[in-house]
C-alpha cells in the first residue's frame, strides 16, 4: 500500500470485528496497537550491481590497441534492483569520454544538378579528412553514399531519354537514383577518393529532394554500409529542402516506410513503392542505432535544418559554403560539438514504473528533471555523474520481472537494470497449506491469517458460501434485545461480525458487535478527548493530570497559583485549572480583584498615619487598632524596598489630613507578618502666590475692555464709511436727473422748428 506501511503477522492482533486488513498498517501505528517489532512484515528494496568494470583510461597513440567492445565509458553496466511500492531505489552512473575512441564516418551527399561543383571538392575528402581524423583517433573510418530522388512522376521526368540523361544540353549526368551506397565503411582514405571520383551527377524536376529515403536507408542497413559498435557519424551534404512523410501521394505512394533495409547491389530499390519516412521515425531509428547526425547545408537552408536539428537528438548543422571547400572544418567542428555533450534516454519504462534524473556535471554545474539527463562542455578524459532514481508506483499484475536500459545518445554502451518488484511479504512462503488454525483446513495460515480455499470464507474460513445469507447466522451478529445486526456498523460473516471500514483509516469499529468505535467520544476544542486522552469504545481515556469526559479538565494547578504563592489567593478552590472563588466579592483569574473592596493602601493608610506621625481619624485608637504590622522608617522614597522581593510588595501614595503625601510599602511575608517601611517626611504642597494671581486676573480684564472697545470703534467706522458712500451715490442721481430734463426740453425745441426748416411757406 506504501513505503511506510508494515503488516502486523501476530496471531492474536487483531480485536473483536475487525478485518484481516486492519493487519496492515503504518508502522508506527502497528507498535502502537501492541505489534511487536519482531512480527512486523516489511520488506524493503534493494540494490544489486552485476556488471562494474571501470572506465577505460588510456591515450592516444597508446602501444596496446583496444578493441572496441574492449573500451568502457559508462559505469555500472548492469544491475538488479528490487522495487518496493512508493519506495525508490537510486544509484550512481559514471560516464567519461574515453580518449583514441574509433569513429564511423559515413559521407551522404545530395548528387543532383546543382551540387555539381561541390562533387569536385568532395573527390578528395578521404585522404584529407583521414590526415585530420588522425589527431582525433586512431582507429577510423569513411564511407559515402549519395541520393536524388524517387524515379517516379512528378519528381522525376520519366521519358525515356531523360531517364538516360536528365541534364539538359551537352551535360553527360547519370540516370536518376533515390539512394546508393557507393562505399561502404573503409579505412582506405585513397578507396574512397577513387570511387568518389568516379561518381556523376544527376537531376530531378522538383526543389526538395529525397534524402530522408537514403538517411532511412543508412540507419537501418547496419550490415551493408558496415557500421561497428563504435561513434557513429552521419554527414548529410545537401543544398535543397527535404520531402517527408505524405509528400509520397504526389507520386501516387501511399504506402509508409517501414524502416527495414531494401537494398540491392547497394541500391535502394522500394522508392516507388513506399513512401518518405517522417520526422519522428527517422529519429526512432537513429537513436536505435546510435548514429549522430551532421547536416552539412548551404545558408539558404540554414533555418530549415536548425528547425529539424530539434526535432533529432543529437544531430549539429554547419554551414556548407558554396562549393563544400570548407567540408572537412565543418565536421571536425560539428563532432566535437556532439561529443562534448552527454544525454542520457531510458528504454520505454513498465507500467508504474517513474524514473528521475539529476546531473552532477563539471565547474559545479547541477541539474533535475529533464536537464538532469545531460552535461555539456565535456572534453577527452573529463569525468562527470548521474544520479538516478527508479520508482515503482503499483505492482505488476503478474509481478514479472522487467529490464530497462539507459544509454547515452549516440554511443552504443548501456546501462542493463533488472526490476523486480517486492510485492508479496516474507512470511507468505511460510504459509502453512490446508491448515487446522484455518476451521479444520479450509484454508492457508499465512502471516497470522487464513487465506481461504476456494467456496469458504470466513476469518478462520469457518463458513461455506453457501451459509453466508444464512439468518440462524446473523442471530449471533445481533446484541441482546437488539434488532441491529453488527450495531448497523458492519456485516454478518459466517455468525462473525466484519466492522466496515471508514474512509479515513484512522477512525475504526471494533467490539463483537462492531458497538465501538474511536471517534465518537466527547469532544473539546474540536478535538477528540480534548487532545489529552484516547477515544476507547466511545469514552475517553484521560492522560495523567487530566479528567472529565472530555478530558478537558486540568489537574495542573500552576494557573490558579496566585503572585503570594497562594492558590487562588486563598479566597476559593482550584478546578480544571480555573479558580472558583467561594467569596462572591471576589474575581479574576486567581481571585485577586474585589470591586466593592478598598485597595490595600487605602485599607491601612489610616494605622499607616497614626503610627509613624501621631494624626489622622485613628490617632486616639492607634495602640488598640494598628499594631499589626512591624513598621520601619526610611529617609525617602528611594529607600523603600522595592520590586523583586519574595515577598508580595504593595507600593502606596496616601494623602493625609494636613493634605500633605506619604509613601509606604506593604508586604506580606511567608509567615504572615505584615511589614511596612514609611517615609519619615510627608511631601506637602507649598500655598498658592496671591499677588500674580490678583494682577493676572486686573490684567485681563482691562485688556478683554480694551479689546471690545476696539471691536466697537472698528464697526463704528466701518458702518459711517457705507453711510457716505450711500450718500455720494444719492447726490450723482440727482445731479444727473436734472441734465437730463434739459436735453429733453432743447430736444423738443428742435423737433418743432425742424418741419419750418423745410418748408419755408409754413
Amino acid at each position: 500500500a506504501g513505503p511506510n506501511c508494515g503488516w502486523c503477522k501476530k496471531t492474536d492482533f487483531l480485536q473483536e470485528g475487525e478485518p484481516t486488513s486492519a493487519r496492515c498498517d503504518d508502522l508506527a501505528a502497528l507498535k502502537s496497537k501492541g505489534c511487536p517489532v519482531e512480527d512486523i512484515e516489511n520488506p524493503r528494496g534493494s540494490k544489486q550491481v552485476l556488471e562494474d568494470r571501470e572506465v577505460t583510461n588510456r591515450k592516444i597513440g597508446a602501444a596496446e590497441k583496444l578493441k572496441p567492445e574492449a573500451i568502457t565509458q559508462i559505469q555500472p553496466q548492469k544491475l538488479v534492483l528490487k522495487l518496493r511500492v512508493g519506495e525508490p531505489q537510486t544509484f550512481s552512473l559514471k560516464f567519461k569520454r574515453a580518449e583514441d575512441y574509433p569513429i564511423d564516418l559515413y559521407y551522404l551527399m545530395d548528387l543532383s544538378y546543382s551540387m555539381k561543383d561541390d562533387l569536385e571538392n568532395v573527390k578528395s575528402l578521404g585522404t584529407a579528412l583521414m590526415f585530420e581524423m588522425e589527431k582525433i583517433t586512431s582507429d577510423f573510418r569513411i564511407g559515402f553514399g549519395s541520393f536524388v530522388e524517387k524515379t517516379v512522376m512528378p519528381y522525376i521526368s520519366t521519358t525515356p531519354a531523360k531517364l538516360r540523361n536528365p541534364c539538359t544540353g551537352d551535360q553527360n549526368c547519370t540516370s536518376p537514383f533515390s539512394y546508393k551506397n557507393v562505399l561502404s565503411l573503409t579505412s582506405e582514405g585513397n578507396k574512397f577518393n577513387e570511387l568518389v571520383g568516379k561518381q556523376h551527377i544527376s537531376g530531378n524536376l522538383d526543389s526538395p529532394e529525397g534524402g530522408f529515403d537514403a538517411i532511412m536507408q543508412v540507419a537501418v542497413c547496419g550490415e551493408q554500409i558496415g557500421w561497428r559498435n563504435v561513434t557513429r557519424l552521419l554527414v548529410f551534404s545537401t543544398d535543397a529542402g527535404f520531402h517527408f512523410a505524405g509528400d509520397g501521394k504526389l507520386g501516387g505512394i501511399v504506402l509508409p516506410n517501414d524502416g527495414k533495409c531494401h537494398l540491392e547491389n547497394n541500391m535502394y530499390t522500394m522508392s516507388h513503392y513506399y513512401d518518405y519516412p517522417s520526422i519522428a521515425h527517422l529519429v526512432q531509428k537513429l537513436s536505435e542505432n546510435n548514429i549522430q547526425t551532421i547536416f552539412a547545408v548551404t545558408e539558404e537552408f540554414q533555418a530549415v535544418y536548425k528547425e529539424l536539428k530539434n526535432l533529432i537528438p543529437k544531430s549539429a548543422v554547419g554551414t556548407l559554403s558554396s562549393n563544400s571547400s570548407n567540408v572537412i572544418q565543418l565536421i571536425i567542428d560539428a563532432y566535437n560539438s556532439l561529443s562534448s555533450e552527454v544525454i542520457l534516454e531510458n528504454s520505454k519504462l513498465p507500467k508504474g514504473v517513474t524514473i528521475s534524473y539529476k546531473s552532477y556535471c563539471k565547474n559545479g554545474v547541477n541539474d533535475t528533471q529533464e536537464d538532469g539527463r545531460k552535461c555539456s562542455n565535456i572534453s577527452i578524459g573529463d569525468e562527470v555523474k548521474f544520479e538516478i532514481s527508479v520508482t515503482a508506483n503499483e505492482c505488476p499484475r503478474k509481478g514479472q520481472n522487467e529490464t530497462i536500459k539507459i544509454k547515452p545518445l549516440g554511443f552504443t554502451e548501456e546501462v542493463e537494470i533488472n526490476l523486480q518488484f517486492v510485492c508479496e511479504c516474507q512470511c507468505q512462503n511460510e504459509g502453512e497449506a490446508n491448515s487446522p488454525a484455518c476451521h479444520e483446513g479450509n484454508g492457508t495460515f499465512e502471516c497470522g491469517a487464513c487465506r481461504c480455499n476456494e467456496g469458504r470464507i470466513g476469518r478462520l474460513c469457518e463458513c461455506s458460501t453457501d451459509e453466508v445469507n444464512s439468518e440462524d447466522m446473523d442471530a449471533y451478529c445481533r446484541r441482546e434485545n437488539s434488532t441491529e445486526i453488527c450495531s448497523n456498523n458492519g456485516e454478518c460473516i459466517c455468525g462473525q461480525c466484519v466492522c466496515k471500514k471508514r474512509e479515513n483509516t484512522n477512525e475504526v469499529y471494533s467490539g463483537k458487535y462492531c458497538e465501538c468505535d474511536n471517534f465518537n467520544c466527547d469532544r473539546s476544542n474540536g478535538l477528540i478527548c480534548g487532545g489529552n486522552g484516547i477515544c476507547k469504545c466511545r469514552v475517553c481515556e484521560c492522560f495523567p493530570n487530566f479528567t472529565g469526559s472530555a478530558c478537558d479538565c486540568s489537574l495542573d494547578t500552576v494557573p490558579c497559583m496566585a503572585s503570594n504563592g497562594q492558590i487562588c489567593n486563598g479566597r476559593g478552590t482550584c478546578e480544571c485549572g480555573t479558580c472558583n472563588c467561594t467569596d462572591p466579592k471576589f474575581q479574576g483569574s486567581t481571585c485577586e480583584m474585589c470591586q466593592t473592596c478598598l485597595g490595600v493602601c487605602a485599607e491601612h493608610k489610616d494605622c499607616v498615619q497614626c503610627r509613624a506621625f501621631n494624626k489622622g481619624e485613628k490617632k486616639e485608637t492607634c495602640s488598640q487598632e494598628c499594631m499589626y504590622f512591624n513598621m520601619t522608617r526610611v529617609e525617602s522614597r528611594d529607600k523603600l524596598p522595592q520590586p523583586g522581593q519574595p515577598d508580595p510588595l504593595s507600593h502606596c501614595k496616601e494623602k493625609d489630613v494636613d493634605d500633605c503625601w506619604f509613601y509606604f510599602t506593604y508586604s506580606v511575608n511567608s509567615n504572615g507578618e505584615a511589614n511596612v517601611h514609611v517615609v519619615e517626611t510627608p511631601e506637602c504642597p507649598s500655598g498658592p502666590d496671591i499677588i500674580p494671581i490678583v494682577a493676572g486676573v486686573v490684567a485681563g480684564i482691562v485688556l478683554i475692555g480694551l479689546a471690545l472697545l476696539l471691536i466697537w470703534k472698528l464697526l463704528m467706522i466701518i458702518h459711517d464709511r457705507r453711510e457716505f458712500a450711500k450718500f455720494e451715490k444719492e447726490k450723482m442721481n440727482a445731479k444727473a436727473k436734472s441734465w437730463n430734463t434739459a436735453y429733453f426740453k432743447l430736444f423738443l425745441n428742435i423737433c418743432h422748428l425742424l418741419p419750418i426748416a423745410e418748408n419755408p411757406s409754413l
